[in-house]
């Protein structure tokens, strides 16, 4: 198909090109226009929608349980959590600066983690990653609040472990506000736009979509799980799928707060009288490493247990609905931020933390793009 004139001026050669419309994409395109206005700056979307998990999460504002601290403390030792954690925090801020905390319904009602008879020992290990989080947050950010497990209603929980800094958000609101700010900008979005090659020539990038060829002079690549097939080279990268579901109680909810259990495999909180439950990869890592979309039975029946032995024993409930969404892992939960070529610059391997640090990454992503 031939392109006009007025398409290939106005529409298909911007400055700066930008795969992918999540949250760490948006927040890249917003950032180079931020600091040079004078770029054109397009972003193109294989979906209608986001496609990986920037709308299909569960809205959590965090930045990580005291068990999957501990797990980062392993795989990158004291220092390199801590580093993980300020990004987090400063992506979550950067968000809600950006944004405004009403537009995206952001609200701090502290966060809990579960902890069942076997994993006891984790109570010892607070003061060790309070004591890690200090110098940053400048209090001491868990505490055992043992006191409201009855009040919660929750069974088969031994301990409570409280993070009062921790809040949740709609992350439908946030990238649809990060859409208008864009938009604001001058950037432009291309939906339904599946980029199938990206071939470097020597004064720009070719990003070939369906019948269509842009040009750039600078490339950014933020589509996550689905980045391997785009880039040359190996990756320590992995797709992971997890399932969210949103459940109707019968009575009202007798807690309020974002929770997690099992170094966050299992995540739930409240939203409005209702309780957003997912997770459960865990039990099947092979079968959910995958970039389909769908709802595995076996993790649907899992959550369906744990809900009626754990989360609201004895209380009945419907399921309103249930999607997944797909995000990215690696050996550690460090993202991949950096320049593959002169012209081609990644942020991908957001960890399952995208809401909290796909902000952050973006800029990060603009900067490198802008030396």
């Amino acid at each position: 198909m031939k392109n006009s004139l007025w398409e290939k001026q106005s529409f298909l050669s911007p400055d700066v090109i930008v795969i992918g419309a999540g949250i760490t994409g948006l927040s890249a395109a917003a950032s180079l226009k931020e600091q040079s206005p004078e770029l054109t700056v397009s972003v193109l979307e294989r979906g209608v929608l986001p496609t990986g998990a920037s709308t299909k999460n569960a809205g959590f504002a965090c930045f990580g349980s005291i068990s999957e601290l501990l797990n980062d403390v392993n795989t990158l030792g004291p220092e390199g959590m801590v580093q993980l954690v300020e990004k987090r925090w400063d992506g979550l801020q950067k968000t809600c600066q950006r944004l405004g905390r009403s537009m995206i319904d952001i609200q701090t009602k502290s966060g809990y983690e579960l902890i069942f008879e076997e994993q006891s020992n984790i109570v010892e290990q607070i003061p060790v990653i309070n004591e890690l989080l200090y110098p940053f947050f400048q209090t001491d950010v868990f505490k055992t609040s043992n006191n409201k497990i009855s009040k919660f209603g929750f069974a088969n929980t031994y301990h409570l472990i409280e993070n009062h800094l921790e809040g949740q958000l709609d992350t439908g609101k946030l990238i649809s506000t990060l859409w208008k700010y864009c938009a604001e900008l001058g950037i432009q979005i291309h939906t339904g736009c599946e980029v199938t090659d990206i071939k470097e020539q020597e004064n720009q990038v070719d990003v070939i979509c369906n019948e269509i060829v842009f040009k750039c002079k600078k490339l950014a690549v933020c589509t996550n799980a689905f980045s391997k097939q785009l880039l040359m080279g190996e990756y320590d990268l992995s797709p992971g799928r997890g399932i969210v579901m949103s459940i109707i109680p019968d009575s009202k909810l007798p807690f309020e707060g974002t929770f997690h259990y099992e170094e966050g495999y299992y995540y739930f909180r409240d939203y409005y009288g209702k309780l957003l439950f997912g997770g459960a990869r865990n039990i099947a890592i092979e079968e959910e490493t995958t970039t389909a979309f769908g709802v595995n039975e076996k993790i649907k029946e899992k959550l369906i247990d744990d809900l009626g032995n754990i989360i609201l024993p004895g209380k009945s409930f419907q399921i309103e609905m249930e999607w997944s969404g797909i995000m990215a892992f690696g050996t550690n939960k460090s993202p991949i931020v950096k320049r593959v070529s002169d012209k081609v610059t990644i942020g991908i391997r957001l960890g399952g933390m995208g809401v909290a640090i796909g902000s952050l990454v973006g800029e990060e992503v603009a900067e490198l793009i802008l030396i």
